[in-house]
Formats: structure tokens, sequence, C-alpha cells
């Protein structure tokens, strides 16, 4: 049973990915009393070709709103940016971003578009996953291969070129991978300084590793003590 007091926690997924990624932290943070949510982002009605970055932005605010009060909203990559976008419409009690795709004025965009439907699923091998996944075992690789789906493009692209979003009003932490090629840690840093966040910086960590890594239960377990100082 979830403490008094302890407000629920939205958990975002990054691309390609679902709720099956926050599974190491459902747990360490239950544990600690925290009620966790990790749906899936869903495709729009047209299919992934179709989706834009609205389509999801417009769940997790959904999302939060089904929560029941003002919840923890936790982010990873497409998610953290997704989650410091919606933070002004859902007002939410805390904000844990992990290795955030920044918003805009933190990283100059990319200059190739992506494709509209990025075959991650269909193209996935396990040799690929365990590239990824440098710091986790082998049963973590093995399962976060059979779990990689497609996504949309579009989604990609509205997110590398740069989404404004507002300064959030809640405490704020950022969680940066020493070693991300996807999100360098210079630009999470900067994220957190324009934010006026906390910042913990996880050294040797690859992009993943927080949430997939053999640290994932460390880092999950450091949130929920910063949850329980930063949050009434």
């Amino acid at each position: 049973m979830r403490e008094t007091g302890r407000p629920p926690v939205v958990c975002v997924h990054g691309a390609g990915a679902g709720g099956w990624e926050w599974s190491l932290w459902a747990r360490v943070l239950a544990a600690r009393g925290f009620a966790v949510l990790a749906p899936d982002l869903r495709p729009a009605a047209g299919g992934l070709a179709a989706t834009r970055f609205e389509h999801y932005a417009a769940q997790v605010v959904a999302w939060c709103g089904g929560a029941g009060e003002a919840p923890v909203l936790v982010g990873a990559s497409l998610g953290g940016l997704l989650a410091l976008a919606v933070a002004a419409a859902v007002r939410p009690s805390a904000l844990v971003l992990v290795n955030p795709v920044p918003p805009r004025g933190i990283a100059p965009p990319p200059a190739a578009p992506h494709p509209a439907i990025v075959p991650w699923g269909r193209a996935r091998s396990l040799a690929s996953t365990q590239r990824a996944l440098p710091d986790a075992d082998a049963a973590a690789c093995l399962y976060a291969f059979r779990r990689w789906r497609d996504e949309s493009g579009a989604v990609l692209d509205a997110a590398r070129g740069g989404i404004a979003v507002a300064r959030p009003d809640c405490a704020t932490l950022v969680i940066a991978s020493e070693r991300d090629t996807d999100v360098p840690l210079a630009h999470s840093r900067a994220l957190a300084a324009s934010l006026a966040a906390d910042f913990e910086a996880l050294p040797g960590a690859s992009h993943v590793a927080p949430l997939l890594g053999r640290i994932a239960p460390d880092v999950a377990a450091r949130v929920a003590d910063w949850l329980a100082a930063r949050v009434a």
C-alpha cells in the first residue's frame, strides 16, 4: 500500500521503447511507497507515420489527469522532453528528467530528417541491443531486444528540432549519463542550469543505463530519496 502523502509517479518512456523500460524503477519506487504508472505511448489513429509530438504529449497529459492528484512526472530521453513540455499544463509535484532530449535553445538541430517510420523494431537485433546497453547484463539485453518498437520519424524530427517549453514551477532533477552518445552530458547539464534544477551525473553510464543497466535499481533508489526530501 502506498504511504499516505506520497504522490503517484507517472513515467514516460523513450522513443522506440515502452512502459516496460521502467520495470526496475517501478519495483524500487513501489517498495518505497509510491504508486507507479508507466503506460505505453500509442500511435495516432493513422499509424506511426501520422503520429506527431502533440499526439504523445496529449497522452501524457491524460495519464497525469487520471492519476488522481498532482503526480511526480518522470521521463527518459524523448519521454523527458514530453514530461517537460506538458509540465505547465499538468503542474506536477516534481519532475525527474533522465537523459532528456533537450528543448529549444539547448542544442543545435540535426541536419537530416528521419524517415516517416523509423524501423527500430523491425530492424532490431540482439547484437545492436548489446551495443546500446554496454552496461546491462545479458538478461536485460534480451528483455529489451524482444520489446523495441518502430517509432514516428515526425515525432523524432520535432523533438530534435527543438520544442519550446516553459520553466516548470516545481522541484526538478536532471540525471545525465557521462557516456551518453544520444544526449551529451553537456546538454543535460546546460538544461539543468537553465531550469535551476538539481543535477546528477552518472559516471561511465550509457544512455539507457539508468533504466536498464546494472546501476538502474540504485539510480531509482536515489530518486526515491530525492523525492522524499523535495516533495511534501
